[in-house]
């Protein structure tokens, strides 16, 4: 195997054959919304149960309660309100059946139901002959400020309503109010920590412009942030060179990557609201693939200014820089354990790549994948202790998810394009990564178990994703 560095290529090649990266400045301006969410009034109706009172929906023994998200009031005539309660309904009813906490029933089978005429009065024969054991109705009213979201979510059995919030807000993106409302949902009634509202960054070449100042022609990949699903994308580096492998801060603050702005990689770090960047390496030697320390304060990173690919730490601020690996092999593509007290990253000192954890202090180095090519780890968040990463299988790649106790090795991709540069949910119940499954290379979302294939990007050429907390 030829182990030279070579520059990146259009190609989403595993991370250790990507020893030199690049990246560019950066510039975002991100409107929020503000939510503030609010127990709704009591019911009018008698027999129901006041808003304030939560109640947990349950199905059938050992099946997930079945839900139904029909579209909500406009209780304003004007154009917006009415396409801000579809879109909310829609959206809800998709992050909903992301997490498969809940059994949606498709929307399509709503139309023999009548709509509610106000969000106390429900159908609940209805309802329950679709076999629904829960109905959320909500509404979307303007206001002087913006507007004011109503939700209740009712047990179709009981007749009552089980939980019920109030938002108020801009109506610029209505997408926000469904993802609040999904996160909130699955963490009172199934005890789960949601992804609406987390984002993904990732690569693309979507802008279809050529690198300035180059012999070759290369195009320019600039780094992407949108949301989990892929909707709402935000172009954050505006330079014309290659922008790689972002990584996300602890807060979700700011976006670590590489940049080859000044002709060779180095490492940036864009904090995207206050539209700031810093250099952590202050430009010194070859630096790529950085990654944040779970507490937010280091970055652990691949560098060649010891004349070799090795790992080193580095605070956040620049100082007190250590280097971690000594070995003539490459040593790259780090990720921090959940806790900090670990590092896992790829190394072909025993002949081909392979998957290696080590102490922040140096100790404590030992293997623990043995495959023909293994390459980017990713360590899960807890209460799961996995590392997924990349392993040749083929002409490609696939996913793989590796036990640390067990040992076990688990695929959940197999031979369909090349899938690579995995990266856990915050929740652990997901990985983002690149396929070529649909031609270009594309970011795609797959649950732990294998299942719920989704493709997230469809424009250009997208590549390393990696997901907020």
């Amino acid at each position: 195997m030829n182990m030279t560095h070579s520059s990146p290529t259009n190609s989403v090649a595993a991370g250790f054959r990507w020893t030199l990266p690049a990246l560019a400045a950066v510039v975002m301006a991100v409107s929020a919304v503000v939510l503030v969410a609010q127990q709704p009034a009591t019911p009018a109706s008698s027999g129901q149960q006041p808003a304030s009172v939560e109640l947990r929906l349950t199905g059938d023994p050992g099946t997930p309660p079945r839900l139904a998200v029909p579209d909500l009031l406009a209780l304003s005539p004007d154009r917006e309100t009415q396409e801000a309660a579809k879109t909310i309904s829609e959206v809800l009813w998709d992050d909903l059946n992301f997490e498969r906490e809940f059994a949606l029933i498709p929307r399509d089978t709503y139309k023999s139901i009548p709509v509610a005429p106000s969000i106390d009065t429900v159908p609940f024969e209805r309802w329950r002959e679709l076999g629904a054991d829960g109905v959320i109705i909500g509404t979307v009213q303007k206001t002087p400020m913006g507007i004011r979201v109503e939700m209740r979510m009712y047990n179709v059995r009981a007749r009552q309503s089980a939980y019920g919030r109030e938002y108020t807000g801009s109506p610029a993106n209505p997408r926000v109010y469904a993802h609040t409302m999904a996160d909130e949902l699955h963490d009172s009634q199934r005890q789960v920590r949601g992804v609406a509202r987390t984002k993904l960054t990732f690569i693309s070449d979507r802008n279809r412009e050529a690198v300035l100042a180059t012999v070759e022609k290369r195009d320019v990949k600039e780094v992407f942030v949108a949301d989990y699903d892929g909707a709402n994308p935000r172009r954050i580096t505006i330079n014309r060179t290659m922008n790689l492998y972002p990584n996300w801060s602890p807060d979700g603050r700011s976006i670590a990557y590489t940049s080859y702005r000044s002709g060779v990689p180095d490492l940036l770090i864009s904090n995207i609201y206050a539209g700031t960047m810093e250099s952590p390496t202050k430009g010194v030697g070859q630096n790529w693939l950085p990654v944040f320390s779970p507490d937010g304060s280091r970055l652990a990173f691949t560098s060649s200014r010891d004349g070799n690919s090795e790992l080193y730490l580095i605070n956040r601020d620049g100082s007190n820089l250590v280097r971690l690996t000594n070995n003539p092999s490459i040593d790259t593509t780090p990720t921090w354990s959940p806790t900090g007290n670990q590092i896992a990253f790829t190394s072909d000192r025993r002949g081909q790549p392979q998957i290696f954890v080590i102490n922040p202090d140096g100790t404590g180095l030992r293997q623990i994948s043995f495959e023909s090519y293994a390459d980017r780890p990713t360590w899960s968040p807890a209460p799961y202790n996995e590392i997924a990463f990349a392993a040749r299988t083929g002409p490609g790649f696939d996913i793989k998810i590796l036990g640390i106790a067990s040992g076990e090795t688990r695929q959940i991709t197999f031979g369909e394009g090349s899938n690579e540069s995995p990266a856990w949910s915050p929740n652990g119940r997901h990985l983002a990564f690149m396929s070529t499954r649909a031609g270009r290379s594309q970011i795609f979302t797959v649950d732990r178990d294998g299942r719920n294939i989704r493709q997230v990007t469809k424009d250009g050429n997208n590549q390393t994703p990696n997901w907020s907390q």
